[in-house]
C-alpha cells in the first residue's frame, strides 16, 4: 500500500505515565511523502513514534495487514453497505468529521457544485500518479522556525552547531540525490537574508560578526554544489538562477570578502590575463556571496572530453594539450594523462575544483576521483611549463631582484577551497574503516582518521602512485602557490584560517617512505620554482608568506632530509612586506605573467599573525639547531636579516637561552652576538634597525654571559632610551631564567638602585610605556614581594587601555583580571581605586560580569600585608565600589543593536549574582523599552530575546 497506520506506545517511567500515539505515514516509490504523529512533534527530523513504526515495518513486514486502496473497498460495497460505513465513521468520529460530512453531503447533492464537475474522488490509499514528483516528507515550517532561531541567539548557546548540522543535512540530502535539498537550503536562505541584524550591520558600516560570516561561506558553498548537479534540469537551473540573483540584488546581501576586494575573476574565466590590463580594468563588479553560484550556472557537463574523463579512469588523450605559451621540449608524441583545468583555456583550477566538489556532494565518488586526478595532471603540466619558462628569465629575475605574480586569485583562502576540497575527495577515497574509529577520547575528541594506500587505477604518468601520495602532492603544491596577499581583514583571515585547516589535515597523515619521497620531491620543486612558487628565489613584495607552511615542511623533512629542511625554512623566513624599499613590477612582461605594480603600503590586517609565524618558525631551528653550532649561527643570521620586530627578537632570545647550555655561555657563537650587537647598536638611528639590534644585545646577555651584562649596565645610557632600557632590557635582565646563572646577583639586592629603576618606570608611565610593558613589570613586582608598587603600576597601565564592548578575547583580559585579584587581594581601598579605571576602560560586558562575580565570592584583603585587616564580609553589588561595574553594566550604549542584545544576554548574568537579579532585570528591560520606544527595530529584537 502507499499509506501506514499504527499505534506507538511509549513505556511508562519514573516520571512519565505510558502514552499511546497514533501515527499515519504516506509513502510512495520508496520515499515517506507526509507523515502525522499524536506527540505534536515540532521539529524538521521524524519523531520517535514515526521512526518506531517505520522500522516495525520494516523489520517485521508479516505482522502488518496488507490492504487494498480504499476506493477499492468502497467499490465492492452496495448501498445499504456504503450508508452504514459512512455513518459508523461519522459516529466513530462525529467532533472531527461531522461538519466536513455535511459540507461534502451538501455540495454532493447541488448539480452545480465543483466537487459534480470532477469524474471520481481522491484516494490517499491509492499513491500518486506515475507522473507525479515524489520526494521525502519535509516539514517547511519547522525548518524556517528552526534557522530564525538559530540565527536570533547569535551563534551562542551551540547555535552555530546546530546550523552547520543542518547544513551537513542538505549535503546528505544531495548525496541521497533527495530532491528535497535544494529545497531545503533554500529555506535556510531566505530566513537567513530575513535575518534583521544584517540591515544594522550594513547602517552601522559594521562587518559581520566572524561566526556568521562562516555560516554566510558554507551558505554559498552549497549554492555552488546545488547549481553544478550534473543531473539537474534545465527549468531547476533557471529557477535556482532567479532566486540567486534576486537575493544578490538585495542590498543587505553579503559580500563575497567582507566590505573589501571586488577584484577578483569572474568563475568561468580562464587565468590567463593579458598584461595590458591596469588594476583599474582587472576590478569587477560587486559580488556577493551567491555570485560564485551565479556564474556557476553558466557551467555545464556537456563538452566531450570532460565526459570520457568522469566516465573511465582507463581514458587518455592522444594528444597533449597544446598552449601558446608552452615550449616545445614539454611536448612529445607520447600519450599523455588526461587533464582538464585550463585545457585550451576552458576554465581555472577553483572551478574545476568546484566540480569536483558538486559530484562529490550529489553521490558520484569514482566520477570525483578520476576529475580530480586529471586536474592533478593539470596542475603537473602547468608546473613543468612554469620551471621552464623561470629558467629561460631566471638571470633577468635574480638581477632585478623582483618578480610579478600569475595568480591574481589564491588556491588558499579561496571561497570554493579547492585545495581542501582535491584532498577531501583523495583521502575519503583511502580512510580506513576501523572497528573503533568512531570512538570518542576521554578528552571527548574523535580519533583520527587512518589512511591506506590505494592505488591510482590510471590516468596517471605514474601507475605506481596511490590517491593518498597524490593528495599531500596537491595540498604541497597549493600552499606552495606564490599568491597576493587578498585586500580587507576577513579575506586575509581565512587566508590564514584555511591555511592552518589543511596542515591540520596533514599532519594526520603519517609518512611512510612513499609519502616522504613525493614530501622531498615536491620540496625541491617549489624551492626550484621561481616567481611561481612562494618559496622560490625571487618573490612579489605583497606575496603571501610561507612561514607556518615551512614549520610545517621544516618538522616533516627534518627526520628524513635535514639540509633541505633548513635550505626551505631559511628561504621562506623573509617577509618582503616590511622591508623599506619596494622594486617596482614590471609592466612589459610577456603575456603569460601578470604584472601587480605595488602602487602603496599595503594594510595587511593580520600582520601581527604572520610576524608571530615568522617568529615560530625561527624558533624551531633554532631548537632544532640545538649543539650544531653552524646551523646556530645560520639561523641567527636569518633572524636578524628578516624579524623586524624586537618583542619578537627578545622572545627568540628567551628561546635561545632555554635550549642553550652551560657550555655554551662563552662560545664563539655567543661572543660574536654580543660583540656585533653591541658595537652597532649606539650607530643607528633608525627605530626599526634599533628595535632589531636591542634584540639582537639582548640576546646576547643569554649567550655571552655575565661580561655582556656587566657591559649593558656599565653604559646603557649610551645603547638604550630611558623607556627602552626600562622595559626591553630591563625584563630580560631580571627575568626568571636570567638570575639563577652563574655569578649574575638579583638587581633587587641593591636598595637604591632598585628604587631608582621603579621611579624611572613611574616617570616613563605616562609618555613611552604601552599597557603590555606596565602590566608585564608589575606582575614581576609581585611576584617579587612588592604588591603595592605592582597595584601601582597595574594601575598605570589600566589607564592606557581601552576594550570595546565586543573585545571580549582580548589578551589584555587576563591583565585585568589579575589587577581586580592584585587589588581584591590588599583590600577595600585598593580595590576602590582600580574600580573607576576598570568602568572607564573596558566597555565589555563579559569582563565586567566576571570581575563582579569575582571580586563577591571572597572577602576583600587575604594579601596578607602587615598592618591591614581582612573584613572578612563578601562585597555586595549594589554598594561602593562594585556598584560603578553594575551601573556601567545597565547604561551600556545601544549605538550597535545586533551586538547590543547580545550584550544583553551576558548582562543578564551579572544582574543574576544579586538575590532579586531576575526582578532587577525585568525591570531593566521594561525601561529600556520606555527609553527606546521610538527605536522599533532594537524592540523588536529585545521582545523576540527577552518577551
Amino acid at each position: 500500500g502507499f499509506h501506514l497506520s499504527g499505534t506507538v506506545t511509549e513505556p511508562a517511567t519514573a516520571t512519565e505515565p505510558e502514552m499511546t500515539y497514533k501515527v499515519a505515514i504516506s509513502f510512495d516509490r520508496c520515499k515517506i511523502t507526509s507523515v502525522t504523529c499524536g506527540c505534536g512533534n515540532k521539529d524538521i527530523f521524524y519523531c520517535a513514534h514515526v521512526v518506531a513504526l517505520s522500522l516495525y515495518r520494516i523489520r517485521k513486514p508479516d505482522q502488518v495487514k496488507l490492504r487494498l486502496p480504499i476506493s477499492e473497498t468502497l467499490f465492492q460495497m452496495n448501498r445499504d453497505q456504503l450508508q452504514k460505513f459512512v455513518q459508523y465513521l461519522i459516529t466513530a468520529h462525529h467532533t472531527e468529521v461531522l461538519p466536513t460530512a455535511q459540507k461534502l453531503a451538501d455540495e454532493i447533492l447541488s448539480s452545480n457544485s465543483e466537487i459534480n464537475q470532477v469524474h471520481g474522488a481522491p484516494d490517499p490509499t491509492a499513491g500518486a500518479s506515475i507522473d507525479d514528483e515524489n520526494c521525502w516528507h519535509l516539514d517547511e515550517e519547522q525548518v524556517r522556525e528552526q534557522v530564525k532561531l538559530f540565527l536570533s541567539q547569535g551563534g551562542y548557546y551551540g547555535s552555530g552547531k546546530q546550523l552547520n548540522s543542518m547544513f551537513a543535512k542538505v549535503r546528505e540530502m544531495l548525496r541521497m540525490r533527495d530532491s528535497n535539498g535544494a529545497r531545503m537550503l533554500t529555506l535556510i536562505t531566505e530566513q537567513f537574508m530575513a535575518d534583521p541584524r544584517l540591515s544594522l550591520w550594513r547602517q552601522q558600516g559594521t562587518g559581520i560578526t566572524e561566526k556568521c560570516r562562516q555560516l554566510w561561506d558554507e551558505l554559498g558553498a552549497l549554492w555552488v554544489c546545488v547549481v553544478l548537479n550534473p543531473h539537474c534540469k534545465l527549468e531547476e537551473k533557471s529557477c535556482w538562477l532567479r532566486q540567486l540573483r534576486k537575493w544578490g540584488e538585495m542590498d543587505v546581501c553579503p559580500l563575497e570578502d567582507g566590505n573589501y576586494g571586488n577584484e577578483l575573476p569572474n568563475i568561468t574565466n580562464a587565468l590567463t590575463q593579458s598584461s595590458g590590463h591596469s588594476q583599474d580594468s582587472l576590478a569587477r563588479p560587486r559580488r556577493t556571496v551567491f555570485t560564485r553560484a551565479i556564474e556557476g550556472c553558466d557551467l555545464h557537463w556537456q563538452d566531450s572530453h570532460l565526459q570520457r574523463i568522469i566516465s573511465s579512469e582507463f581514458y587518455l588523450s592522444k594528444h597533449p594539450p597544446k598552449s601558446a605559451s608552452a615550449p616545445s621540449a614539454v611536448l612529445d608524441a607520447q600519450p599523455h594523462p588526461i587533464t582538464w583545468a585550463m585545457r585550451a583555456g576552458r576554465e581555472h583550477v577553483p572551478t574545476a575544483c568546484a566540480r569536483v566538489d558538486a559530484l562529490r556532494s550529489h553521490g558520484y565518488p569514482r566520477e570525483a576521483l578520476r576529475l580530480t586526478v586529471a586536474i592533478i595532471n593539470t596542475l603537473r603540466l602547468q608546473q613543468q611549463r612554469q620551471l621552464e619558462i623561470y629558467k629561460h628569465q631566471k638571470k633577468e629575475l635574480l638581477q632585478r631582484g623582483a618578480t610579478t605574480i600569475t595568480n591574481l586569485e589564491g588556491w588558499v583562502g579561496h571561497p570554493l577551497n579547492p585545495i581542501g576540497c582535491l584532498f577531501l575527495t583523495l583521502t575519503e577515497a583511502c580512510r580506513l574503516e576501523e572497528e573503533n574509529c568512531l570512538e570518542i577520547s576521554d578528552a571527548g575528541d574523535s580519533k583520527p582518521p587512518v589512511y591506506q594506500h590505494v592505488p591510482v587505477a590510471t590516468g596517471s604518468q605514474d601507475s605506481g602512485e596511490s590517491y593518498l601520495s597524490l593528495a599531500l602532492e596537491v595540498a604541497l603544491m597549493g600552499m606552495g602557490q606564490q599568491r597576493v596577499m587578498p585586500e580587507g581583514l576577513y579575506a586575509q583571515d581565512k587566508v590564514c584560517r584555511n591555511e592552518e585547516q589543511i596542515i591540520a589535515r596533514l599532519q594526520d597523515l603519517e609518512l611512510d617512505p612513499v609519502l616522504v619521497q613525493t614530501l622531498r620531491k615536491q620540496c625541491v620543486l617549489l624551492l626550484e620554482g621561481g616567481p611561481f612558487s612562494g618559496l622560490g628565489e625571487v618573490i612579489h613584495r605583497e606575496s603571501v608568506p610561507m612561514h607556518t607552511f615551512a614549520k610545517y615542511l621544516f618538522s616533516a623533512l627534518l627526520p628524513h632530509d635535514a639540509d633541505l629542511a633548513y635550505k626551505l625554512a631559511l628561504r621562506a623566513m623573509r617577509l618582503p612586506v616590511l622591508e623599506t624599499t619596494a622594486p617596482s613590477g614590471d609592466v612589459t612582461h610577456p603575456h603569460h605573467l601578470v604584472s601587480v605594480v605595488p602602487s602603496r603600503y599595503p594594510r595587511w590586517f593580520t600582520l601581527g599573525h604572520l610576524e608571530s609565524q615568522q617568529c615560530e618558525l625561527a624558533s624551531t631551528m633554532l631548537t632544532a639547531a640545538k649543539g650544531d653550532m653552524l646551523r646556530l649561527r645560520t639561523v641567527l643570521e636569518a633572524i636578524q636579516k628578516n624579524i623586524h620586530s624586537s618583542s619578537l627578537i627578545f622572545k627568540l632570545a628567551q628561546d635561545a637561552f632555554k635550549i642553550a647550555t652551560p657550555a655554551d655561555s662563552n662560545s664563539g657563537c655567543s661572543t660574536w652576538r654580543w660583540s656585533w650587537g653591541s658595537r652597532h647598536l649606539g650607530t643607528w638611528r633608525s627605530p626599526v634597525i634599533r628595535a632589531r639590534l636591542q634584540g639582537c644585545a639582548t640576546t646576547s646577555v643569554f649567550l655571552a654571559g655575565v661580561r655582556a651584562l656587566v657591559s649593558i649596565l656599565q653604559s646603557w645610557y649610551s645603547l638604550f632610551t630611558p623607556t627602552e632600557a626600562t622595559s626591553i632590557v630591563a625584563a630580560t635582565v631580571m627575568s626568571h631564567n636570567t638570575i639563577p646563572r652563574p655569578s649574575l646577583p638579583p638587581g633587587e639586592k641593591d636598595h637604591i638602585a632598585f628604587e631608582t629603576a621603579y621611579q624611572i618606570v613611574i616617570d616613563a608611565a605616562s609618555t613611552g610605556m604601552t599597557y603590555t610593558q606596565l602590566f608585564t613589570i608589575a606582575r614581576y613586582m609581585e611576584h617579587r614581594g612588592y604588591p603595592l608598587r605592582a597595584f601601582k603600576l597595574a594601575s598605570l597601565a589600566m589607564t592606557h587601555l581601552n576594550l570595546a564592548y565586543n573585545q571580549d578575547t582580548h589578551p589584555a583580559i587576563n591583565d585585568v583580571l589579575w589587577a581586580c585579584a592584585l587589588s581584591h587581594s590588599l583590600g577595600k581601598n585598593e580595590l576602590a581605586g582600580i574600580i573607576p579605571l576598570v568602568v572607564k576602560s573596558v566597555h565589555c560586558a563579559t569582563v565586567l560580569s566576571d570581575i563582579l562575580r569575582r571580586c563577591t565570592m571572597t572577602a576583600p584583603g587575604l594579601a596578607g600585608i602587615p598592618g591591614r585587616r581582612n573584613s572578612g564580609k563578601l562585597m555586595s553589588t549594589d554598594k561602593a565600589p562594585l556598584r560603578h561595574t553594575h551601573s556601567r553594566l545597565t547604561h551600556i550604549s545601544p549605538r550597535h543593536y545586533g551586538e547590543f542584545i547580545e550584550f544583553l544576554s551576558k548582562a543578564r548574568e551579572t544582574f543574576l549574582l544579586a538575590q532579586d537579579g531576575h526582578i532587577q532585570f525585568a525591570q531593566f528591560i521594561d525601561n529600556l523599552k520606555q527609553i527606546y520606544k521610538g527605536k522599533k527595530k532594537l524592540m523588536l529584537l529585545v521582545r523576540e530575546r527577552f518577551g
